[in-house]
């Protein structure tokens, strides 16, 4: 089948943007909080194993789609497109605002863009990864030409505050990107993958029916076995990416994976042989906001001078599913 002439031969990021809730909650101030439950943690025991030092909760009637309309229009200003320009919304979030419809089309009706597609991604902290990839391959075969990619959560209405594994890594917030058509190479390799057999070690196994929950609402988690998983998979998706782009390590000026764990995240590096400045990490601040801890780093990274135009960017994704993914660009 042949390609139509006008179709663009890639797609680029023309604009980012971020946003997180006003309540920022710092290890102090959630150990203290915990304290008065009968969970004992600290601040040096938080960010000895985690390297985290606060993170954002929003508030009772923030939802993930009220997160993701600041960061698109931050995203949408950075590019210098109107919203009625966006024909196509991707939300990545494992906490939607409701089952249906999607965070997607509910973002689409708050930025007044309708008209175009509109879906949502899961595949939790992969999710935004996985998004970028489809966005992009749509703009490649026609389908869009100008995208809006997001990673929204509110993951702190999925924790258990009586488990101080997993209660003190997680936070809110949102990340965006505007994808669109160029004949100039951005976005040059993506690469996804999912296990499906290691569902258990990173779950929320509840779900709904009949007006009830059923199962447990509240994410589970084994973190060494995640640690182990996740150091494997990112370097070796990321070895794939630099393959099917013909780059080497070397040619790396930023890595941003997931937003987790500094100790992953370091690990990754030193496993692409990658000095750490040149790793971005922002997971001190805002903990792992799953989806929308990428575009977080990313937007951070393109607003402090960091990353400038004509860098090459990995970036790198790794969660419950299991699902990994990573996607190589010139930004």
């Amino acid at each position: 089948m042949s390609v139509p002439a006008s179709t663009p031969a890639y797609s680029r990021i023309a604009g980012t943007g971020s946003h997180l809730p006003a309540r920022r909650l710092s290890n102090v101030e959630l150990a203290a909080q915990l304290a008065r439950d009968g969970v004992e943690t600290s601040d040096d025991w938080i960010v000895e194993r985690t390297g985290i030092r606060a993170r954002h909760f929003a508030e009772p009637g923030e939802a993930a789609s009220d997160l993701a309309l600041q960061a698109s229009r931050h995203a949408l200003e950075a590019a210098g497109r109107r919203a009625d320009e966006i024909d196509l919304i991707i939300v990545a979030t494992s906490t939607p605002d409701m089952i249906f419809p999607s965070t997607a089309c509910l973002l689409q009706h708050k930025l007044g863009a309708a008209g175009g597609a509109a879906f949502d991604v899961q595949a939790v902290c992969s999710g935004f990864v996985y998004a970028l990839a489809v966005a992009d391959a749509m703009i490649r075969t026609g389908s869009a030409k100008c995208a809006l990619v997001v990673g929204a959560e509110v993951f702190s209405r999925i924790l258990d505050f009586k488990d101080r594994t997993t209660c003190v890594l997680f936070g809110d917030g949102a990340g965006a990107v505007v994808l669109e058509a160029s004949e100039q190479p951005g976005l040059l390799a993506t690469e996804l993958h999912a296990d499906g057999k290691h569902a258990n070690i990173l779950c929320t196994p509840g779900t709904v029916a009949n007006g009830k929950v059923l199962g447990d609402p509240l994410l589970k988690m084994d973190g060494q076995a995640v640690f182990k998983l996740a150091v494997g998979v990112l370097e070796s998706v990321a070895r794939s990416v630099l393959a099917k782009a013909g780059r080497s390590e070397a040619d790396i000026d930023w890595l941003i994976p997931h937003q987790a764990n500094i100790r992953i995240m370091q690990g990754t590096a030193k496993k692409l042989k990658l000095p750490l400045d040149k790793l971005i990490a922002t997971v001190a601040e805002h903990g792992n906001t799953s989806a929308a801890s990428v575009p977080l780093a990313l937007d951070h990274a393109v607003r402090s001078g960091s990353v400038k135009r004509g860098d090459t960017v990995m970036l790198e994704g790794v969660g419950g599913g299991f699902t990994w993914g990573a996607a190589l660009l010139d930004y």
